[in-house]
């Protein structure tokens, strides 16, 4: 089996960074990255500086485009499909054509996935989501995942999910994101899984408790789903864990704990002596302390109700012996996420550099140094995964695809 990666909802590269440092191999024969109601295709761009251009099957590039808008059988072959999708409401109605057919609300990405599944049958995939995809919605919580799930089994895949916390195997960030590992059932892979138990997969034998190994687990729960998707998204609901395994069909979920690696520490991702703009100038500071700061704030709701919000404070500024915060999209704005450091050699409060950030989420220094603007860059990295955590899935999947 070839090593060929389709990279979908590409970012910056994240994904095709993660197997390149294997060096094992892995070629990207198409990627798609396209920011809706964007003038300037930041992202794409920069992945384009670094690693040039694709041409679909036709001889025609589409990688900055709608992917809604792609022919997915012109999507080059390859055994590997990946891709951070946005969580989003994936629920589906009955198509007036057909009893049979389904149709997803529209600009939902998980139907671009399911898509390019159905054209190129790729053997293998790994997605990534946060992981409150887990519990959405919160009116029919599970249902969201439920269906993603179903349609894998509807095509003939297993699957394999874990919610991973970056800092616990070594990253510089306590970054949590679900990653899903579905595979084809034809696969050898497939073949020789589908005899192991449930508990075996995920305490011991499993993809992703090779890629993160756990400490211990939970009481396992299970349910069956209904092999009809519209019933799923109607009626389906389910408690899952932050593990789990599903086969034909049949779900099981624990809660593990995740083994411990030591992680980078903030005070060693940080530069010295950084530009004066990301100082934080007097008149600011008074704004900065207030929203770090705990608060108790009297609220009235549009019906009339009368409240008290409240928050507890945030460290302010970010220490250096730990690990960082989960980094945004607004990361460097006056918001309360925003990580505000003192720098190492003066002493004085900041905020993150654009390296810094690249270096929160594994990246190369000056990754996004590619002509887009620093908030920009910011933007992309509060985009971005964690790129170790891809090479750790890689190094699993390639004794893997040695035994196709």
């Amino acid at each position: 089996m070839q090593k060929t990666i389709c990279e979908l909802f590409a970012g910056v590269g994240g994904f095709r960074l993660g197997f390149d440092r294997l060096e094992s191999g892995w070629e990207t024969t198409w990627f798609s990255q396209w920011e809706p109601g964007a003038k300037t295709q930041w992202a794409h761009d920069c992945y384009v500086q670094h690693y040039g251009d694709s041409a679909d099957m036709n001889g025609e590039y589409h990688t900055g485009e709608d992917i809604s808008t792609m022919d997915k059988d012109a999507i080059p072959d390859h055994s590997l499909l990946v891709g951070g999708f946005p969580c989003q409401d994936y629920s589906v109605a009955h198509t007036l054509a057909s009893s049979k057919g389904i149709e997803g609300k529209k600009g939902v990405l998980w139907w671009q996935i399911r898509d390019t599944l159905i054209a190129k049958k790729a053997p293998f995939c790994i997605l990534e989501n946060v992981d409150r995809l887990l519990k959405s919605p919160a009116k029919q919580r599970g249902r969201d995942f439920g269906i993603i799930l179903a349609c894998l089994a509807e095509l003939g895949y297993s699957a394999e999910w874990r919610v991973v916390n970056a800092a616990q195997y070594g990253a510089a960030q306590r970054r949590r994101r679900i990653f899903i590992f579905a595979y084809r059932n034809d696969t050898a892979y497939g073949e020789k899984m589908s005899s192991f138990s449930p508990e075996s997969i995920i305490e011991s034998d499993g993809f992703m408790v090779k890629a993160f190994p756990i400490e211990e687990a939970g009481r396992m729960s299970s349910t069956v789903f209904d092999t009809d998707i519209v019933e799923v998204s109607d009626n389906f609901k389910f408690a899952f864990e932050n593990a789990g395994y599903m086969h034909e069909g049949t779900v099981y979920t624990a809660k593990i704990k995740e083994a411990e690696e030591e992680p980078i520490l903030l005070g060693a991702i940080l530069q010295r002596n950084v530009d004066e703009k990301h100082y934080i100038s007097g008149d600011k500071m008074a704004k900065w302390t207030y929203l770090k700061g705990a608060k108790k704030i009297p609220r009235t709701s549009a019906t009339g109700h009368e409240y008290t919000f409240s928050e507890g404070p945030i460290a302010f500024p970010d220490p250096w012996d730990r690990p960082g915060r989960t980094m945004l999209t607004s990361e460097s704005t006056l918001n309360r996420s925003t990580h505000v450091v003192s720098d190492p050699g003066t002493g004085r409060l900041r905020l993150l550099t654009p390296v810094e950030a690249e270096r929160l989420q594994g990246f190369d220094d000056e990754w996004t140094n590619t002509g887009m603007p620093d908030r920009m860059r910011y933007f992309c990295m509060g985009n971005a995964l964690v790129v170790q955590m891809i090479t750790r899935m890689g190094k699993v999947l390639d004794t893997i695809i040695a035994e196709e």
